[in-house]
């Protein structure tokens, strides 16, 4: 196995999507090094696929086309995307992706987010309450999202942020 702490290619891209059943839609690959500093998706929407409009509210993101064609929807414009083409996602923005007819494939990357850590009393004082009763559930897994692993944000979640995968409702 090779150190992890040298540069070297993790992927080949083109061959990830081709590798993929043409149904496949999410990630098709992921950045999984130990001990990163960054995340990284191949995302795939299959034609006409769409991820809903939805905010990051912690993390810039780049996306980068890498095959097929479709549309960045974002504060009341629409913005066409082609291969090659490299968006700027800021935090804090609304956004939704919509595939054309060829769908559409990109790389996202990212600030690893930190995982889930536990507030202290005050900060959880000072928040607003989403549930005035019971407190938080003791499992999340109906949030989780099945594609890409993100865990849902939000009261009820319909759709994943990362991905677009479809979420449980139960």
């Amino acid at each position: 196995m090779p150190p992890t702490d040298v540069p070297r290619l993790l992927a080949d891209l083109p061959e990830c999507i081709a590798a993929a059943s043409a149904e496949q839609r999410g990630a098709l690959w992921r950045l999984a090094e130990p001990g990163r500093q960054l995340d990284a998706n191949l995302v795939r929407l299959p034609a006409g696929g769409a991820v809903e409009e939805h905010v990051e509210p912690l993390l810039d993101v780049l996306l980068l086309v890498v095959e097929g064609s479709g549309t960045l929807w974002s504060e009341g414009r629409s913005q066409p995307l082609t291969a090659g083409a490299l968006a700027w996602l800021p935090r804090g923005s609304r956004r939704a992706l919509r595939a054309d007819p060829a769908g559409l494939a990109w790389l996202t990357v990212h600030q690893r987010r930190p995982g889930l850590t536990v507030q202290p009393a005050r900060a959880a004082a000072a928040a607003p309450a989403e549930n005035t009763e019971g407190g938080e559930p003791a499992c999340w897994s109906n949030r989780v999202c099945p594609a890409c692993g993100r865990l849902a944000e939000g009261t009820a979640p319909s759709f994943c942020s990362r991905c677009g995968e479809r979420l449980e409702t139960t």
